[in-house]
């Protein structure tokens, strides 16, 4: 029974693969589903349903040994799977019904800056020498295709010592001008927080940072930018505003000056981006909002008004900075999502009527 499963399981990744689907979700007593391309989550069709026992076989398939102890001490556990040439970001987790697999595929090719929306002049930002850039928005939305593509750019611009930090590693990167060196959480190291420790001995030049998940975590890469380093990191939130936000609100008022003083000083640019439904209903578009830390947010950071950044936004663009519901015009007006996508996402919806008009 486990080599027929077995089996199964490798045709279907090989089937999804070729059917360019982002993700697989794998649950005890059921067919197992997928994302499709446009977003949507769907059966597969055609597939047994796979049982606890089905699934156990699975996991034992794809993780090592200390990979299955985590899952078990920690309930749920995140590590890369490759199948023949392909990579996998895989998380197993336990549910009411048992145990359930979210897989998703990692493209060999890594991405251009272009291919991910990015200007002349947002590229500009990566001339410079000390920075903290943040990629932030919900999960799926390609926070780590954007990363990527930066960091392929210095690869092959500068020559840099690249450090990254991931849980789990995603692509692979070969050297070009740049020498870099990749650890992944729990194979390569214990925390984030001892990597970004032990980085400082380790003569870096760039520091990529999976997400800043905790104030330690936080403290740790604003110091690194503060000392020179150029530092790329990610957050789980909808917009710019929220993340500047979201890094004060984690720690203690009596702390929150001081990472306002910071954030204000070393922050170079926050990239949010979010994928929406495309207008002919089968693929998604990349649609984002970049803040570019100038006189005018680094003063509103520092008084601690983030609201007024949406206006410094809007206000903004001949500095290189794009108001998310202004993407979202363009989109549309350019007919790439339709109206109903247009008013699930834009975030001032007084402002709808103007835009449809425009």
């Amino acid at each position: 029974m486990s080599v027929a499963i077995l089996d199964n399981f490798k045709i279907l990744l090989k089937e999804a693969i070729e059917a360019n689907i982002p993700d697989i979700h794998i649950k005890s007593d059921h067919p197992p589903f997928m994302r499709k391309p446009n977003g949507e989550i769907e059966v597969i069709p055609n597939f047994q349903t796979i049982s606890k026992e089905d699934i156990e076989y699975i996991i034992l398939e794809m993780a090592r040994e200390e990979w299955v102890k985590n899952f078990i001490k920690e309930l749920e556990s995140d590590f890369s799977y490759k199948y023949e040439w392909h990579r996998f970001r895989v998380n197993i987790y336990n549910d009411s019904l048992g145990y359930s697999i979210s897989i998703r595929h990692i493209r060999e090719k890594l991405p251009t800056l272009w291919e991910v929306g990015f200007d002349s002049g947002l590229t500009e930002l990566l001339h410079k020498e000390k920075w903290l850039i943040l990629v932030t928005g919900p999960t799926g939305s390609w926070k780590s295709t954007t990363l990527a593509a930066m960091l392929d750019y210095i690869n092959n611009h500068f020559k840099k010592h690249i450090i990254t930090i991931e849980d789990p590693i995603e692509y692979n990167f070969k050297n070009g001008l740049s020498l870099i060196n990749q650890r992944e959480i729990g194979a390569h190291t214990h925390s984030f927080a001892r990597a970004m420790k032990s980085a400082l001995r380790e003569d870096p030049d760039v520091i990529m940072v999976w997400e800043m998940r905790d104030p330690e975590t936080i403290s740790a890469a604003l110091t690194l930018a503060e000392t020179g380093h150029i530092v790329f990191s990610t957050l789980h939130t909808n917009d710019s505003v929220q993340s500047i936000d979201r890094i004060i609100d984690a720690f203690p008022s009596s702390q929150q000056w001081q990472i306002r003083m910071q954030l204000a000083m070393s922050l170079t640019a926050v990239i949010s981006q979010q994928l929406i439904p495309a207008k002919d209903g089968e693929w998604r578009v990349l649609t984002h909002e970049v803040l570019i830390n100038n006189d005018a947010v680094r003063n509103t950071i520092l008084q601690g008004a983030t609201h007024q950044l949406y206006s410094v936004l809007e206000l903004s663009e001949k500095d290189g900075m794009i108001l998310m519901d202004r993407h979202l015009q363009a989109l549309y007006q350019n007919g790439l999502i339709d109206m109903k996508t247009f008013e699930v996402f834009i975030r001032d919806k007084d402002l709808l009527r103007t835009y449809t008009n425009v």
